[in-house]
């Protein structure tokens, strides 16, 4: 007959076969893990295209409620001159039946007291293409302001780019290129109407 081992000892080796097993298990999950966060290219690619498809529909959503803000990050004249803008103060905003375009600077006066000019008035003609191949919108739309009729051609993006050229009465025409936004998430200043 063996003697019997003490308690004490046996609940030590206990505790430790259940430490080393739980290293081991969590070893095993995070080599799991790392493993998961590895994609492929064709992986990649699904989740791209995923991510594209829900934005689509955001746009969608954000689009047809008509309430949205095109920030601009750059103006283009119709000489094809660029000038990089600030976002807050260069924008076109549509919110249901109203809408505002909007140019200014940071460093001029201008008509609307923030270096520029301020259109705002009632929209007309509305409408909305979709092209679900490309993820992509056209829209257009008129503005009637007490400064002139305008005419806007957009073109939005499920990656959030967008594009708008304002044609008037007169022989010119200005592009605002920038990102769009959903009215409760833009932060743009209004200046004074120009009149």
């Amino acid at each position: 007959m063996t003697p019997a081992k003490p308690k004490k000892m046996k609940d030590l080796k206990t505790r430790r076969t259940s430490v080393y097993l739980a290293l081991i298990f969590l070893c095993i999950t995070l080599i799991g893990n790392s493993q998961d966060a590895k994609l492929t290219r064709q992986e990649k690619k699904a989740v791209k295209e995923t991510q594209m498809a829900i934005n689509y529909y955001v746009m969608d959503s954000v689009i047809t409620s008509k309430g949205f803000v095109l920030e601009a990050d750059l103006l283009r004249n119709q000489n094809g001159d660029n000038i990089v803008v600030t976002p807050s103060l260069n924008f076109i905003k549509v919110d249901k039946t109203a809408g505002i375009l909007q140019t200014g600077s940071n460093t001029a006066i201008g008509y609307n007291g923030v270096g520029g000019v301020t259109a705002e008035g009632s929209l007309g003609r509305w409408e909305v293409s979709r092209n679900p191949k490309k993820l992509s919108f056209t829209v257009q739309f008129s503005l009637l302001t007490n400064i002139g009729n305008y005419d806007v051609l957009m073109t939005v993006t499920a990656a959030n780019q967008a594009t708008a050229t304002i044609t008037g009465s007169g022989a010119g025409k200005l592009t605002w290129q920038g990102h769009l936004r959903a009215l409760n998430n833009t932060r743009v200043f209004k200046g004074q109407n120009t009149y």
